[in-house]
């Protein structure tokens, strides 16, 4: 039977430039409103119960929906879409076919929600994706419906047993999974405007490669390590495109982040782009204590990791930008393309490479 006396939103906000502080700022207008949500900073959306809030309101779905919305907008200039539904799943599901602006509701009846999840193809619901997706067509499996209508055990052979309870699970509108109120995982970052719109890929890459090594400076400093890296290009129309991606393993290491926000960028393919700011964002930081090290036969990460220290050294002692990779640095004549930074002498910093 589906859940019932169930609310749950997904709301999606749509900033024209992001900040940490502007996601906490619109976390407190989601909980002025109900204080079950859980926030999901790494593509600036969270989840709302508003099952308990409706009657503190005296307001239905679709009123208090639109009273989140309005307070973002006002408060923040902060568009946002949203999907609601008695499920995290249909919830979700609503959200990602909404844009900017505007709210798709789904209401706690059983043949509102067939008529919702039935025509959906089957890469909509959460949990199968392309590929799952293209294994199903093979056997005649295209939507939604198909998935709901057909027998377990067939589903079980073609997907496994734990996939296949959940999909049909989710294909007849079952989802029990709460709204898990929490804090928003720590994270660090840093960015970087244009003077004019960027169109150069290798000044892409070096102002990437610098915020790195300035975020894994931080980090370091902070004795945190980063779980995760977050890559966000604002363009020419204000439009912007993020890509997270889970590290190996939570490091601090410049080393480590450098390669992963170095496939991030190549696979954005922004060779014909306008660029006009960059971010990097590191995620779910947690104590430098806990982290892991593979045990490896090769010294290089050993000496990377002194060199390393050496540079925070003369970072801490002349201030950043002081030092750094070599790629960061594009060399015009005898001078270096960057932010050149001085000692209190006036004597200019010197550049260290790797």
């Amino acid at each position: 039977m589906t859940q019932r006396s169930r609310a749950i939103v997904r709301i999606h906000f749509h900033p024209t430039e992001r900040s940490e502080k502007l996601f906490e700022q619109l976390l407190a207008v989601l909980e002025g409103i109900s204080p079950r949500i859980e926030p999901l900073p790494a593509d600036w959306s969270a989840y709302v119960d508003l099952s308990g809030a409706l009657r503190f309101w005296d307001r239905d779905v679709e009123g208090l929906v639109g009273v989140i919305r309005l307070r973002l907008l006002a408060l923040h200039g902060v568009q946002s879409s949203a999907g609601a539904g008695p499920t995290r799943s249909i919830a979700a599901m609503a959200a990602d076919l909404t844009p900017p602006g505007a709210a798709t509701i789904v209401h706690d009846d059983p043949y509102e929600i067939a008529a919702f999840l039935r025509p959906k193809p089957a890469a909509a619901l959460p949990g199968i994706g392309p590929k799952t997706a293209r294994t199903l067509a093979r056997y005649g499996i295209t939507t939604v419906g198909d998935i709901a209508d057909t027998q377990l055990a067939t589903l079980q052979r073609i997907l496994g047993t734990p996939a296949a309870r959940q999909a049909q699970e989710l294909a007849h509108g079952r989802d029990d999974r709460p709204v898990v109120p929490a804090a928003a995982p720590k994270s660090m970052s840093a960015s970087h405007r244009f003077e004019s719109d960027e169109l150069d890929p290798g000044r892409h890459h070096r102002t990437v490669l610098a915020l790195v090594e300035d975020l894994g400076a931080r980090l370091r400093e902070a004795g945190e390590i980063a779980q995760a890296l977050t890559l966000t290009v604002t363009y020419a129309d204000r439009t912007q495109t993020a890509r997270t991606r889970t590290l190996t393993e939570a490091t601090a290491h410049t080393s480590a982040l450098v390669g992963l926000a170095h496939e991030l960028l190549t696979g954005l393919g922004l060779q014909r782009a306008r660029v006009r700011a960059l971010a990097v964002r590191a995620e779910r930081l947690r104590p430098a204590e806990h982290a892991a090290h593979q045990l490896t036969l090769d010294d290089r990460d050993d000496k990377q990791h002194r060199l390393e220290a050496v540079l925070d050294r003369a970072r801490a002692r002349y201030g950043p930008g002081i030092a750094g990779a070599a790629s960061a640095y594009r060399k015009r004549g005898h001078s270096w393309e960057h932010q050149r930074r001085y000692r209190p002498d006036g004597v200019p910093g010197r550049m260290v490479g790797k």
